[in-house]
């Protein structure tokens, strides 16, 4: 009877903590049991913002310079520069590199080009996708850097895909280089860039474009004459 009785409290206090739970989803608000609010008020005060409320605040910021004066932007992105330098989650730096590429600013700049050389290769990659959206002739040296120098084989990844975002013919030197690595991964990044740098699709072997690669003015008007036959016939 005892062990019934026990049964039963066990089950009605988990559906009744179901039923907190159900209603802390449906206000919007995550249930967390057994919070103290004071308690989280003093480690609040005592460790500061939490990574998440960093990040939250760095945002609506961000939004907020955004719709300000050019001044306001470069006070903003000033304050990020400061910021990423104490920040030690490389989650928030990534996420200030992300906020601070959106800025046309030389803090802006700044961080972009820093979070290139940051430790935390999540953070390194972030900097490379920033720079794939920033654009311009300084894009593909940065970006062309990295792949050449970096120790962390997906950073170098992503430093090629970026390449290829850039679209910019002055990226076909290094792509070609990374046709020649022995890593098939590599070839196959280099081959997807070259398709967008070149506008040309010479399907996915490696000769072919290694080939174009090494007289890109040359095999164009090649290239096109055999692109028009195949349309013809």
């Amino acid at each position: 009877m005892d062990t019934l009785f026990t049964s039963r409290r066990i089950i009605a206090c988990l559906v009744v903590a179901c039923l907190l739970a159900a209603v802390g989803c449906a206000a919007g608000q995550p249930w967390t049991p057994f919070q103290d609010p004071k308690k989280a008020a003093r480690e609040r005060e005592q460790y500061g913002p939490t990574a998440d409320e960093r990040i939250k605040q760095f945002k609506a910021d961000a939004k907020q310079a955004q719709a300000g004066s050019a001044h306001a932007q470069h006070e903003f992105t000033q304050t990020l520069v400061a910021a990423l330098l104490e920040e030690h989650d490389p989650r928030v730096r990534a996420e200030i590199l992300e906020i601070a590429a959106e800025f046309d600013t030389a803090a802006a700049t700044a961080i972009c080009k820093g979070a290139l050389e940051d430790p935390d290769e999540r953070v390194r990659m972030a900097a490379c996708s920033a720079w794939g959206k920033r654009g311009g002739p300084e894009a593909v040296q940065l970006l062309a850097a990295r792949y050449q120098s970096d120790a962390e084989f997906d950073v170098r990844l992503r430093a090629l895909r970026e390449l290829g975002t850039l679209g910019d013919k002055q990226a076909i030197p290094v792509l070609a280089r990374a046709l020649e690595d022995s890593d098939p991964a590599v070839q196959y990044r280099a081959v997807a860039a070259l398709k967008q740098v070149s506008g040309r699709d010479l399907g996915d072997d490696v000769n072919k474009w290694r080939e174009w690669a090494a007289d890109p003015e040359g095999s164009a008007a090649e290239w096109s004459i055999a692109e028009a036959w195949r349309k013809l016939f």
